[in-house]
């Protein structure tokens, strides 16, 4: 499982993050998302600990604490939703 870390500072790197969910458990990894075109962190990350009780800790310390002029949002990760293969009205070629 994973936890999704939203509301963060532009500035934030992924050292950052690694060092403040250390202090909850042993961090396995940490995505920090950038944008495509501007490279600029998008503002949430992705942190997987090593168990669930470490995730948990985390999440129930984290969330709704003030960090680097945020307030977090630490929530477990939802599953990604599968998007299909053409995205928007997932109508495909169908002719009408």
């Amino acid at each position: 499982m994973s936890i999704y870390v939203g509301n963060l500072s532009y500035d934030v790197t992924q050292e950052d993050l690694n060092g403040v969910f250390a202090e909850y458990g042993s961090v396995k990894r940490v995505q920090l998302p950038t944008d495509r075109e501007t490279g600029r962190v998008r503002g949430f990350a992705f942190v997987e600990m090593g168990t669930e009780a470490e995730e948990t800790s985390a999440i129930d310390a984290l969330d709704g604490a003030e960090w680097m002029g945020r307030d977090l949002k630490v929530n477990k990760a939802k599953p990604k939703e599968d998007r299909g293969s053409f995205g928007g009205s997932g109508r495909g070629n169908r002719r009408y």
